[in-house]
């Protein structure tokens, strides 16, 4: 059974996804890296709806790193208790703080290497970051990106850092971002986790997930 498409084919797939989603930016508001970053941190197993909801009211008083710091853990966590996960979230996003202010003059890294230090910061969040906000290319492999691409055939792994490798390997450097989001944006509307909307889908043609799985 074939588990990846050739080279030609993953090309006609991304240039079907790149018609179908021309505008690949993040659905998470943000006006600054900071925000970006404390968004995405929430965003851990939560909507980005909800997590908008959310920023939209904690970012009209609580701006930066500092103004983050005048909470207290408890009262972090009740403003961004409905995010779930909330102790944990709050506790990792006033240690983040801690060391953006204590190590980068308040300001967001622009590297992996050093996101990836932060508390509650993993490879994923840290993709996201330097991709949106400092336009490095990046492939951020989240729950939809790693469902669409392997039932697609654009990667063949069962886990994450393996796919965002074979994506790496199987995009051009220059479209990881933007096939980051075609392919979040694609999971979210037609590639759904538990009924794929398959009859809406342009992309059965290549799709090894359609052909092996629904098709039989």
């Amino acid at each position: 059974m074939k588990n990846k498409l050739t080279k030609s084919e993953m090309s006609e797939v991304l240039e079907m996804l790149r018609v179908m989603y021309p505008d690949p930016q993040s659905e998470l508001n943000y006006s600054t890296p900071f925000e970006l970053l404390i968004a995405t941190i929430l965003a851990a197993q939560c909507t980005d709806v909800r997590v908008n909801k959310i920023t939209k009211e904690l970012y009209k008083e609580y701006k930066t790193p500092q103004d983050f710091l005048k909470l207290s853990q408890e009262e972090l966590g009740e403003l961004i208790r409905s995010c779930g996960f909330y102790k944990n979230k709050s506790k990792n996003i006033l240690k983040t703080c801690e060391i953006l202010v204590n190590q980068h003059g308040g300001h967001v890294p622009d590297t992996r290497e050093e996101l990836v230090k932060l508390p509650g910061v993993g490879r994923k969040t840290a993709n996201v970051v330097i991709s949106n906000v400092f336009n490095k290319p990046a492939i951020a492999v989240d729950t939809h990106v790693f469902r669409v691409s392997n039932r697609i055939g654009l990667a063949s792994s069962n886990n994450v850092d393996d796919t965002e490798n074979d994506l790496m390997k199987n995009i051009k450097k220059e479209d990881w971002s933007d096939a980051h989001h075609w392919l979040i944006f694609h999971g979210r509307r037609v590639c759904k986790a538990r009924k794929p909307q398959c009859h809406e889908c342009s992309l059965t043609k290549y799709c090894l997930y359609f052909k092996n799985i629904i098709q039989g």
